[in-house]
């Protein structure tokens, strides 16, 4: 018998706070560099097309003792039974016995990790007098996009909001993001006058929606894109010199959301470079044969630790493609973990 402790999103957004998460990805970017973290294939079935699927995405961190997964499932017909449509579960493993720690609710650890991961690509590509930021997508991880940046990126001044689908929903996102910002991302370092006041001016930013896609990436120093398109909506030739690209929206494959020319004169880092040839934002590119693996630059951890040179020039393009790693969601949920046991939140039971 074992003593299991789950975590619901309400106990999870009560210990994490995204500087901690930035740290913890950043962690487990350095882990698979130094091979103390590994990837397992992914698992994906379809119940029924187009309707209900899952996928299981998982892995073993040896620099943290632990392995673990964590399954999304979607299925679009829940929105009737008054239930999400996407759910997501973590299971954390301890990885010297193989004793569950816990299951957690998957969401806000997957918002904020990708969120985190977004600007830590920033961070270690774009230029350091980045000012303006374009957000393309304004859905549910447009705001720990652009929370996540801002905190690491002290020079931006303005964020353009662009949604290809329905501007509309641009407008409505720009009239609660400074409100939001404040009480999700600030409310965590009340007691840190100090922190408190360096976010609180960090996301203190002018955020503009933009109708002209075109206009705001000739405009922009740093592009993050984050919306569910399966063809190109930026072009190569509206790139100026030293812009930077985040890729998060292509997440499996057929995704796509910038000109796959653009990959060709990039400096171009990902997360795990197997999951973008076969289903992150290069692998279009790679099946038509304009970049192959061994232009990739390497994985971010390797910049983290400065094995890998990152941005060369201050002209130079950079993209970090973005594909989604097990590890970040189990390093943060195994610290979620951690802290509920310290501050004896969560349910604990008897397996």
């Amino acid at each position: 018998m074992f003593k299991v402790r789950a975590l619901n999103q309400a106990a999870i957004k009560e210990i994490l706070d995204m500087k901690t998460v930035i740290e913890k990805v950043e962690e487990a970017f350095v882990m698979k560099e130094k091979f103390q973290g590994e990837l397992f294939p992914v698992v994906f079935h379809e119940f029924e097309s187009g309707v209900a699927d899952m996928d299981i995405e998982s892995g073993h961190i040896k620099g943290a003792d632990l392995f673990g997964l964590k399954l999304v499932s979607c299925f679009s017909e829940n929105k009737e039974k008054d239930l999400p449509q996407l759910i997501g579960t973590v299971m954390v493993f301890d990885g010297n016995t193989g004793v569950p720690k816990g299951i957690l609710n998957g969401q806000y650890i997957a918002n904020m990790g990708t969120g985190a991961a977004a600007a830590i690509g920033a961070k270690y590509l774009a230029r350091k007098s980045s000012k303006t930021l374009l957000m393309v997508g304004t859905g549910n991880q447009a705001l720990y996009q652009i929370a996540a940046t801002l905190m690491v990126m002290p020079n931006i001044e303005k964020v353009y909001l662009y949604n290809p689908r329905a501007n509309e929903r641009a407008n409505t996102f720009k009239d609660e993001i400074s409100k939001r910002l404040t009480e999700e991302f600030l409310k965590p370092y009340i007691k840190n006058s100090k922190l408190f006041d360096e976010y609180k001016e960090k996301f203190d930013v002018y955020f503009e929606v933009v109708e002209s896609i075109e206009e705001a990436t000739k405009k922009a120093d740093i592009i993050i894109t984050a919306a569910p398109s399966k063809e190109a909506i930026i072009k190569k030739e509206w790139v100026r010199p030293g812009t930077h690209f985040t890729c998060i929206g292509a997440d499996m494959s057929g995704k796509q959301e910038i000109d796959e020319s653009i990959l060709v004169d990039s400096i171009l880092f990902t997360d795990d470079i197997k999951q973008s040839m076969t289903s992150g934002e290069a692998e279009k590119a790679i099946k038509n044969q304009l970049i192959y693996k061994e232009d990739y630059k390497g994985e971010i951890g390797a910049v983290i630790l400065d094995f890998a040179k990152g941005r060369e020039q201050e002209n130079d393009i950079t993209v970090f493609d973005s594909t989604g790693i097990a590890l970040q969601d189990l390093i943060i949920a195994n610290y979620a973990l951690e802290m509920a046991k310290e501050k004896n939140i969560g349910d604990l039971f008897n397996l």
